[in-house]
């Protein structure tokens, strides 16, 4: 379970931001969402980010018995509706809410979090509802894809950004790839099969796949960071690949020079 995870590596590290990556809006009301996310910055010191999304995993939410909705629309206008709650919650209201979804009455989150503000993570691109919701309400956004089709994303979220009021910088964007490294880009993509292997899968789904060289990485990543992209992230099926994980910081030496 990802949230108690969290907070066993929060003991044991000290550096680390925590957050996951993201976390089905449904599974939990957005008070108890809130109240997991302070408790972690709490275990952390103040190195929690709250991430969320509307979900895709039918089966999970069959298995479990957990609503997942008519439609992706619907999905998507719960999670509109609880990030909104939860900012309040964390910022230190205490609300009261009767909307189509959630209802909460005179609910507060006590203790306050570490942090002045706990950074919400929205990530999906969802060119009507969830870059609308980015706008409205996310200090982060990620995405994955294509150069042109993030390229695109990022032009909407932009106009939503106007629409609301709101300046698209002051939301931190980030990126995901699917990543392995290795000298010779022969191993990495037969590391990489290793691993999707392990998962039952055939690959990350498209987006591009970064396996090879820290310089070939870093060539893959460097478009992204011209669009305003600050953070990216290395998307790792288990069992997670040490020697990437190693050698990460040698791509940010690539990009920094």
């Amino acid at each position: 379970e990802g949230w108690t995870t969290l907070a066993g590596l929060a003991s044991v590290t000290r550096r680390l931001r925590l957050g996951l990556m993201v976390g089905a809006n449904g599974f939990r009301n957005p008070g108890l969402t809130a109240k997991l996310a302070t408790t972690l910055d709490h275990v952390s010191e103040g190195r929690a980010w709250l991430g969320l999304g509307g979900a895709w995993f039918e089966r999970e939410h069959d298995a479990f018995g957990i609503d997942f909705g008519e439609t992706v629309g619907e999905r998507l206008d719960w999670l509109d509706e609880s990030v909104a709650i939860v900012r309040r919650l964390l910022d230190g209201e205490t609300v009261t809410h009767d909307g189509p979804r959630y209802h909460l009455k005179d609910a507060l989150c006590r203790p306050l979090p570490v942090q002045d503000h706990l950074p919400i993570l929205v990530g999906g691109s969802g060119p009507k509802k969830t870059l609308r919701t980015v706008a409205r309400h996310a200090d982060a956004w990620n995405t994955s894809g294509w150069l042109p089709v993030v390229t695109e994303r990022v032009r909407i979220l932009g106009e939503h950004c106007a629409a609301e009021g709101r300046d698209q910088g002051a939301i931190t964007m980030t990126v995901s790839f699917p990543i392995v490294i290795r000298d010779a880009e022969a191993e990495a993509k037969a590391r990489w099969a290793e691993l999707c292997a392990a998962n039952d899968i055939e690959d990350a789904g498209g987006v591009p796949h970064l396996l090879g060289s820290p310089a070939l990485v870093a060539d893959g990543i460097r478009p992204f960071l011209d669009l305003g992209f600050s953070t990216v992230i290395c998307r790792m099926p288990a069992p997670f690949d040490r020697e990437t994980v190693e050698r990460i910081g040698e791509v940010r030496g690539h990009l920094a020079a």
